[in-house]
């Protein structure tokens, strides 16, 4: 043996100076079993004991060996001598590199003589570096069990199926794009599962393999499916989701044997009625019953249907039963197919900024948009209408999912939704499918997996990680139930950076929920990846608590002691009834609950600044804007050539939702009459991916002709959102906790100007103006002079915008050469009387504004329009002209 030892190079390496490895390794050999894969040198080991006990050693029938071990190479060569040998194992994926992510070991290939193992059924190479099937495993001849999952297989041999014993392959996670015809060979063949490869099509021979009885494909890229497929009357589940299939045959819903039919996620148009009934099929997440597929196909048939952009300032358009293609000036789009409304229909809508008090967000929900509300509300289409929402595209929130969510009067749910980024201009866009009209907004939440657990029982994992899964017995329920899964990755890091303690791990926070509040009849069996850098080799079990929060998050109480938790080298499994949030840490912290606690409340926080910056030209215009930590930069990057101010406020943490209010303090005020006022404060709502943003003109009460005003804004909490933790509700009640932030504003000494106490300028007279009509609220005379004092050296290009001439400009230049006031005053009026009697120009003075880089001005005038139709609405009313809809109480209630 020594000379084997020689031969093989060892010398010292094979244990000489360690003479506690060899009893170690002959302790793991016990009754033919040898599993070494737990060990980092089991390789190493692995050849001690052939050296000293090889006799021994050849009569092994299962061995376990890890991959990823260095000495791979030099045992490969023994591996032939195990003539006895029937189960083998070389898997990767022990070691984790720097990130967490499992290492794939270093085997490429296997020795020729390894085909020689007669009696070798079981082989496992999960997690290797393969790109090749190797040859000498076609010459196994008793060979029932084959993993390759987790490699880099491009294709499988064409005589594949000379594996006429295989009753079970596995090869997902591979790069496989077409599978040999020979697989139709494989008579006994059981389970098959290609799952997250690359194929596009089927061979008709996979109909051949009449003793299947679960078949996993998902997460491929095939368009159809052979309808040899029916002949697997023993197929009893069929995963097909994440694909790309536009059909399915229809005889897939006559399979005597079939209990679940996995179709999600593809893009499924038309489903054959069989299989759309049948209750064992899942389908969520396919665009059925849409007519037009895509924004592409919408733009192919733009001659088919009449086309309307509408301009900012309306709020309605007609449809008709030939249908028509909707163009919003916010960049909303809709699709009226043919026939969706059977007589002209009058179609109203309007976007609302979203309040926490009716717009409810779930844990860890991010609001993209701004809520759209269509009316009528109770009208019900022949066809789906197709709406895109355009949204905040969400760069920072990965392993997440964006969908349209609609409100049906009590509460919200999700609509199925497709994303996606126009080319041109780049904006993001979700598209949904509605029979109804109602209000529409666009988030982004945890991704969401879910499936039916029927009487026999299934498997549900997660697709952020696929590691986590939960299977039900059967026998687990009377009743079909639904359950949902959701998962929140929590980075070493996070942690490390909440607990102020290195030795804190966690696994990912796992969600469960189900759609009925009976527990289950039978234990629920869960697998959780253990905590990064904390595996079956180094783990202590004293330090590993298994957590169960409530859905609110409000508390989480150790269940460790409660479960039995049983462990791999890489997993733990426990047992549950009943559902809620799951969290597995690894510390040395007794109050783990406590821990616990906090970092989930953080989780949910987002660090923020405050700015407060005025104009240059007209320092009377104060932008005040509440932004996530990691984009002040880029903001004050893109703001600096306009406004100038202080330092962004220290950082404060609020969360999704939070209500805000900035007051204005030492000498300076604002309008108290605007809607967004109150009680002398500006009210704000954060929302961590919409703009946090008001310009505002201020004002002071202070005599500025001798003297600048040196005041402040600050910053206060507002109500604290209901699903806050109740621990942080407490820490911010009372006035000190109120107080965030606060900002120098400096108004500089003035000389008089016109429009001072109603005064004039010389020689300058004001006609009588109404733009507008009463209906959609008018602009005066004294409107107009509110909006020349907010306008400054940049009056020209605004004058270009309304559409006065070059000559225009230049001669109102000239005329007024002294005065910046007058020339302002001069193309303003000069505008209006030559619009006085057009009923669109308040919309067209909007639109010139926010084109001329004037968002501030032009709120202000939609804040005056929006004023006025109030005012006349309700003037209306009272003199007994309109009658008020149920539709618009419950609506303005809600609002």
């Amino acid at each position: 043996m020594q000379k084997m030892a020689e031969l093989l190079g060892l010398g010292d390496e094979c244990g000489e100076g360690t003479p506690e490895a060899p009893a170690l390794a002959g302790s793991c050999l016990a009754d033919n079993r040898l599993n070494l894969d737990v060990y980092p040198d089991g390789c190493r080991w692995f050849l001690q004991l052939f050296e000293r006990r090889g006799g021994e050693v050849v009569q092994v029938e299962f061995l376990r060996l890890s991959s990823n071990d260095h000495l791979l190479g030099t045992t490969l060569g023994i591996l032939p001598h195990l003539k006895h040998l029937k189960s083998l194992v070389l898997k990767g994926g022990h070691a984790r590199d720097e990130f967490g992510s499992c290492q794939h070991g270093s085997l490429t290939s296997l020795p020729p003589d390894i085909g020689n193992l007669r009696c070798l059924t079981h082989l496992d190479l999960s997690f290797n570096s393969l790109s090749t099937l190797p040859s000498c495993i076609l010459h196994l001849p008793s060979l029932c069990v084959l993993l390759v999952s987790h490699n880099n297989l491009v294709a499988l041999p064409k005589n594949f199926g000379s594996l006429s014993k295989l009753t079970f392959f596995s090869a997902m996670k591979n790069q496989l794009k077409d599978l040999p015809q020979s697989i139709g060979d494989l008579a006994v063949l059981q389970n098959l599962d290609l799952s997250e490869n690359a194929l596009e099509f089927l061979p008709e021979e996979v109909g051949n393999l009449h003793n299947c009885t679960e078949l996993e494909l998902s997460g491929n890229r095939l368009s159809s499916i052979p309808d040899s497929l029916a002949n697997l009357k023993s197929l009893r589940q069929l995963h097909l989701h994440s694909n790309l299939l536009v059909t399915v045959p229809a005889s897939l819903a006559s399979l005597p044997n079939l209990s679940r039919l996995d179709l999600q996620n593809n893009c499924l148009r038309a489903v054959p009625p069989e299989i759309q009934t049948s209750p064992f099929v899942h389908l969520r997440g396919n665009p059925l019953g849409e007519t037009e597929p895509s924004p592409q196909a919408d733009e192919s048939s733009a001659g088919e249907l009449r086309r309307l952009f509408l301009a900012s300032g309306e709020d309605s358009f007609t449809v008709t039963s030939e249908g028509c293609k909707v163009v919003l000036a916010c960049g909303i789009r809709f699709y009226f197919p043919p026939g969706a409304a059977s007589d002209p229909l009058q179609i109203y809508f309007r976007t609302l900024a979203p309040d926490p008090q009716w717009v409810k967000l779930r844990h860890h929900d991010v609001l993209l948009s701004r809520v759209l509300e269509l009316q009528p509300h109770g009208v019900k289409f022949q066809q789906k209408v197709q709406i895109w929402m355009p949204y905040a595209s969400p760069q920072t929130l990965h392993q997440r999912e964006v969908v349209v969510r609609t409100f049906s009067g009590q509460n919200w749910s999700d609509l199925s939704t497709r994303v996606k980024q126009k080319r041109k201009s780049k904006k993001h866009m979700a598209h949904c499918s509605v029979l109804h009209f109602s209000w529409f907004l666009v988030v982004s939440r945890l991704v969401q997996n879910e499936c039916k657990v029927p009487t026999e029982g299934t498997l549900l994992f997660s697709s952020v990680d696929p590691n986590i899964k939960v299977t039900f017995p059967p026998g687990v329920t009377e009743e079909t139930r639904n359950v949902k899964l959701q998962v929140l990755p929590i980075s070493a890091e996070e942690i490390e950076e909440i607990t102020a303690d290195a030795g804190c791990r966690a696994s990912p926070l796992l969600c469960l929920s189900q759609d009925s509040l009976v527990d289950f009849l039978r234990p629920v069996r869960i697998q959780l990846p253990l905590p990064p850098g904390v595996t079956g080799l180094n783990l202590d079990q004293s330090r590993l608590h298994l957590l169960h929060g409530d859905l609110e998050g409000k508390t989480w109480d150790d269940i460790t002691s409660q479960v039995v938790l049983e462990f791999t080298h890489l997993y733990a499994v426990f047992e549950v009834t009943h559902f809620s949030w799951y969290w597995l840490w690894y510390t040395t912290k007794t109050y783990i609950g406590g821990i616990a606690k906090k970092v989930y409340e953080r989780l949910r926080m987002y660090q923020v600044n405050f700015i407060a910056l005025q104009r240059k030209k007209d320092p009377e215009q104060v932008l005040l804007q509440c932004v996530p930590k990691h984009k002040v930069d880029p903001v004050l990057k893109r703001l600096q050539d306009r406004y100038q101010g202080p330092e962004p406020s220290d950082m404060v943490e609020m969360f999704e939702g939070e209500q805000f209010f900035a007051a204005f303090e030492r000498g300076i005020s604002i309008d108290m009459d605007r809607p967004d006022c109150v009680d002398g404060r500006l009210s704000f709502i954060f929302y961590s991916h919409l703009k946090n943003m008001k310009e505002i003109y201020v004002t002071s009460p202070v005599d500025r002709k001798g003297q600048a005003v040196k005041g402040q804004v600050s910053f206060y909490r507002g109500a604290v959102p209901d699903s806050i933790p109740e621990d942080a509700s407490r820490r911010r009640k009372g006035p000190d906790s109120l107080w965030l932030a606060t900002l120098p504003i400096k108004l500089p000494r003035l000389k008089p100007r016109w429009g001072e106490n109603r005064g004039r300028p010389n020689g300058f007279s004001f006609p009588p103006l109404n733009l507008g009509n009463a209906e959609t609220g008018y602009l005066t005379q004294t409107n107009l002079l509110s909006i020349a004092r907010r306008v400054g050296a940049d009056w020209q290009t605004i004058g270009l915008n309304l559409g006065l001439t070059y000559q225009q400009i230049e001669r109102i230049g000239y005329n007024n050469r002294e005065d910046l006031d007058k020339q302002i005053l001069d193309m303003l009026f000069s505008w209006a009387q030559q619009n006085s009697e057009d009923p669109d120009c308040v919309s067209k003075l909007i639109t010139a504004m926010k084109e001329s880089g004037r968002q501030d001005i032009a709120d202000e005038v939609e804040t005056i329009i929006e004023l006025g139709q109030q005012k006349y609405r309700e003037s209306i009313r009272r003199v007994g002209l309109e009658q008020e809809s149920s539709t618009e109480d419950s609506a303005i209630a809600m609002m």
